[in-house]
């Protein structure tokens, strides 16, 4: 059992107050650094001081998702939630290194108090670890190491508050618990206070600091020419559908697939009045690369051009299982074929092998060259309008409040 006089908690609890600290600042810094709107490496280890990196997948589909800003609508980007988190850690480490300094000087109502706002961290961190694991599908290293950081400051406090033997009592070093220092009850209301300003206040000045976007949504050019029938394009009308837009994707593309769960997270795909486009990076069928960026996306473009008003449902179907695909169109075109037969029937392979199903993909690589469409994906436009790659991700939500409000409504 933990002696009267025990600094352990107070330590503990700043060293995961120091080590959220360090995480939330390095989130922070990854999000600021994308407000020049370019892509930047960014930090996903669990050791702290790691370097930035460009294979951070799971850290860059957190910093993308709807769930890591507050006020996307309001400011391109949002107010990132590890601004909180760095205010929050910022007071706790400050309070934790004062429980420790003071030791058993300690007034019991700051050591009652520690404890009961040291599981705040904890529980947001486990909501947020909840929405990492059902919303975004992965777990972003950064994230983890604030999760522990809270795991470790609630861990200080909770063994704080067990230190707190009955005053005159005998402890269990046979000697008499001393008398701790009293304070007034208004002392733990001004902590609070405290604890809320400080936790706010970097949101406060990094709202007040970010630079206005709204000169450069319009600047990354027109559609040079409208879609025709001839294109044979697809459409992906709802009955929610509000705003028209053409999307350039590529089924076997990872940076599609996140564009469209963001579309998805951000309740926008179903309110667009979409035509699809298909890119596919393979040089199986597309001549404009060299070599096969995506094995296999010529195959899973002809099976969406074959699925008529399934196409929305083969679409999601091919993001969903896009890994399983990946593997697959590497592993050879008859074991990306048994795939598709699998989950889509027998009657649909001669359709994917069809002279007519092949010009209509040709079809829809023409209509991107016709346009100049760059060799990446994905690409929007709403209505004959691009929407610039960086307004794709952090700024989506913002982008489309400004150029597209219905459908955020």
């Amino acid at each position: 059992m933990l002696s009267q006089n025990s600094r352990f908690p107070a330590i503990l609890a700043l060293v995961g107050a120091v080590l959220g600290l360090v995480f939330a600042t390095y989130s922070t810094l990854d999000y600021a650094q994308h407000l020049d709107r370019k892509l930047h490496d960014v930090h996903c280890s669990f050791i702290p001081g790691a370097p930035a990196t460009s294979e951070a997948e799971a850290c860059r589909a957190a910093m993308y998702s709807p769930y890591s800003a507050l006020f996307r609508e309001e400011y391109w980007g949002g107010v990132p939630i590890s601004l909180f988190a760095l205010g929050a850690f910022t007071f706790f480490a400050g309070f934790a290194l004062y429980l420790a300094i003071a030791g058993e000087r300690a007034p019991r109502r700051s050591v009652a108090f520690f404890a009961i706002v040291s599981i705040t961290p904890l529980l947001v961190s486990l909501l947020m670890f909840g929405i990492s694991l059902t919303k975004i599908g992965s777990l972003c290293k950064t994230c983890v190491g604030i999760y522990v950081s809270s795991f470790l400051v609630a861990t200080g406090g909770l063994l704080g508050l067990a230190t707190l033997q009955p005053e005159g009592s005998e402890g269990p070093d046979g000697n008499i618990v001393p008398r701790r220092p009293a304070v007034s009850a208004l002392i733990p209301v001004f902590w609070l206070v405290a604890l809320g300003v400080i936790t706010f206040l970097p949101a406060l000045v990094y709202a007040s600091t970010v630079p206005d976007q709204r000169a450069y949504l319009t600047k990354c050019g027109e559609l040079k020419r409208a879609p025709i029938d001839n294109d044979s394009l697809i459409k992906l009308r709802t009955p929610r559908s509000r705003q028209s837009a053409i999307l350039f994707e590529d089924p076997m593309c990872p940076t599609c697939k996140a564009f469209h769960q963001r579309m998805i997270g951000e309740d926008v795909m179903d309110k667009l009045d979409a035509t699809l486009s298909l890119f596919p990076l393979d040089n199986e069928c597309n001549w404009m690369v060299d070599s096969a960026l995506h094995p296999g996306a010529c195959v899973v473009s002809r099976l969406l051009l074959c699925s008529g008003e399934r196409a929305r449902e083969v679409l999601d179907w091919a993001y969903e299982e896009q890994e399983d695909l990946t593997r697959a169109g590497k592993a050879g075109v008859e074991q990306l074929r048994a795939m598709i037969e699998r989950r889509w029937g027998a009657a649909v392979i001669p359709c994917l092998d069809a002279r007519e199903t092949k010009i209509r993909l040709n079809n829809h690589l023409h209509f991107a060259s016709d346009n100049s469409i760059p060799v990446s994906t994905p690409q929007m436009y709403l209505g004959k309008r691009r929407i610039c790659d960086e307004d794709t991700d952090l700024g989506l939500r913002y982008t489309l409040g400004q150029l597209a409000p219905e459908v955020l409504r």
